[in-house]
């Protein structure tokens, strides 16, 4: 699975875990991605994509609302 996001573009950002003696060690914040098969409005077909849980969230609000979008032309290509 992908470590971007294919709808939003969101990758890992770095920072420290930082302990109580003030020691900082390197980590990621990774994004939490699923693999989500979704449905074309504007062509009606479905594609897999690696989505954050955010833009899967956004998806149902647009379909909820009624709005027509194209997946396709969306998709960042990296």
């Amino acid at each position: 699975m992908s470590t971007t996001c294919q709808l939003t573009g969101k990758r890992a950002g770095s920072g420290f875990n930082k302990s109580h003696s003030n020691r900082r060690t390197k980590r990621k914040f990774r994004p939490n991605l699923q693999e989500k098969k979704v449905k074309n409005p504007q062509t009606g077909r479905s594609l897999k994509l690696t989505l954050s849980t955010k833009a899967i969230k956004t998806l149902k609000k647009w379909d909820k609302a009624g709005k027509i979008y194209d997946l396709e032309q969306m998709v960042v290509k990296r």
